[in-house]
C-alpha cells in the first residue's frame, strides 16, 4: 500500500477528509475495508520479524488492520498527536486508558462529574486490582493538589462534564498532575477536537496503551473504523451546524417560565464562561436545562417532544433528549446526584441537525405540558 502522507499542515476540515489515506494498488478513492482477521507472510523469516515488531505491517486484525490503522493515523493529525489507538467503544478507550499503566497500591484522582461508567470504572473497578482512588470537585483547583498523594499515577476528568456541562481548567489540573508525577486524562467528548485539544500524549501509547490492547483485545473492528473514517469526512461540517442549533435552542429556553436553569458553555450566563473563552474554540453541541415540576414535569416534557426522541445517546444527527437522574447516573445515589447539580427535574438535550426554529417551537409546545 502506499504510505500515508501527513496533512499537518492544513486546516482541521482538510485533514478530517485526507489524513491517514493508505491506498492500495487499485487506486481507490474511498478508504479500502478490509474485512480480515489475519495476514499472510512472503517467509517464515518475515513472519518472525513481523511478530518481533523488526518488520513493519500486520500480524492481527485484533490489534492491527489496514483499515483502523487508517482511522488512527487520521485521528493523530486531527489531534496533534503522537500516537493513537482505537478501540471498540468510548467505554473501552476509557478502561483502557485508566487501567494499562496502573498496577495494585497506584492511586488515581477523578473528578466527581462524569458519566456514571466512568464512575463506576473509578469507584468500582479500580479497587478490585488494589487501586485507589479520591473524587474531587473538579472545579476546585485545591482539592486536585490536597488529593494527591506519592503514588496518584493517574488523574482523570471530563470537560465539558456529562451532564452539567461544567468547563474545567485543562492546564491547570494537568500541571497539578504533572507536577505529582501523575498523568491527566481527559474525555473530551462532549466538545470534539473541533472545539478543544487537550491532547499530548508522550510516550503513553507506545509504553502502555500498545501491549495492554494487542493481549486482551478491546480493539475497534474494520468495518466501524470504515463507518467512522466516512463520518470524520463531515465531522467539522455537522458540530458546527449542531453548535451553531444548540446556541439558538440555548438562548430560547433560557427565557421559558418553566425552567429553573439553563446551562450552555457558549452563553454568558454559564457559570465557567471566562474559562470557556480560553480553552475552547465555541460552545458545546449539548445544552443542560431544569425544568420545574421535578421528575414528573421532566417527563411529561420528554413524552410531549414530537422531533427530540428519547435517547442516552449524543452526537447523532437526530436531536436527542435524555433525562441522566434515571439514566446515565441512576447508579448514583441521590445525594450524589444533588451534589453534581444531577436534579430530577434535569434534562440533557443533543442538538441534531434540524432547524433550530422547528426544535424551539417543539420545545416550547411540550414544555406547555411540563
Amino acid at each position: 500500500m502506499s504510505e500515508a502522507k501527513s496533512t499537518a499542515r492544513y486546516r482541521p476540515e482538510t485533514r478530517l477528509v485526507h489524513s491517514g489515506t493508505l491506498r492500495s494498488q487499485y487506486g481507490e478513492t474511498s478508504e479500502a475495508l478490509f474485512l480480515t482477521q489475519g495476514f499472510v507472510y512472503d517467509s517464515a523469516e518475515q513472519c518472525e520479524a513481523r511478530f518481533k515488531g523488526e518488520d513493519p505491517g500486520f500480524l492481527y486484525s485484533r490489534f492491527s488492520n489496514p483499515t483502523v490503522s487508517m482511522f488512527e493515523r487520521r485521528m493523530i493529525e486531527l489531534e496533534g498527536a503522537e500516537a493513537a489507538r482505537a478501540t471498540a467503544t468510548g467505554m473501552a478507550a476509557v478502561t483502557t486508558a485508566i487501567l494499562a499503566p496502573l498496577k495494585a497500591g497506584d492511586h488515581v484522582v477523578a473528578a466527581k462529574a462524569m458519566f456514571g461508567s466512568c464512575r463506576y470504572v473509578v469507584e468500582d473497578l479500580l479497587p478490585r486490582y488494589g487501586i485507589q482512588s479520591t473524587l474531587v470537585d473538579g472545579l476546585d483547583l485545591d482539592q486536585w493538589k490536597k488529593a494527591m498523594r506519592p503514588n496518584t499515577k493517574t488523574c482523570f476528568l471530563e470537560s465539558p462534564t456529562n451532564p452539567t456541562l461544567e468547563v474545567l481548567d485543562i492546564p491547570a489540573i494537568a500541571a497539578i498532575a504533572h507536577q505529582g508525577g501523575a498523568r491527566l486524562i481527559v474525555d473530551n467528548v462532549f466538545a470534539t477536537p473541533i472545539w478543544q485539544s487537550p491532547l499530548s500524549l508522550e510516550a503513553f501509547i507506545a509504553e502502555h496503551i500498545h501491549n495492554f490492547m494487542r493481549q486482551t483485545g478491546p480493539s475497534m473492528s474494520p468495518f466501524n473504523a470504515w463507518v467512522l473514517l466516512k463520518g470524520l469526512e463531515t465531522l467539522a461540517v455537522r458540530v458546527r451546524a449542531q453548535t451553531e442549533t444548540a446556541a439558538k435552542v440555548a438562548d430560547a429556553l433560557a427565557k421559558h417560565p418553566k425552567i429553573s436553569r439553563l446551562l450552555y458553555p457558549g452563553r454568558s450566563d454559564h457559570p465557567q464562561a471566562a474559562l470557556v473563552k480560553k480553552q475552547m474554540r465555541a460552545g458545546s453541541t449539548l445544552i443542560g436545562f431544569e425544568v420545574k415540576g421535578g421528575k414528573a414535569g421532566a417527563f411529561r416534557c420528554l413524552n410531549a417532544l414530537k422531533i427530540s426522541r428519547i435517547s442516552n445517546n449524543l452526537g447523532d444527527a437526530k436531536s436527542l433528549v435524555t433525562h441522566p437522574a434515571t439514566t446515565t447516573h441512576q447508579r448514583l445515589t441521590p445525594e450524589a446526584r444533588a451534589e453534581l447539580g444531577i436534579s430530577e427535574g434535569f434534562i440533557r438535550f443533543s442538538a441534531g441537525l434540524e432547524h433550530a426554529d422547528d426544535l424551539i417551537e417543539d420545545f416550547a409546545a411540550a414544555l406547555e405540558k411540563a
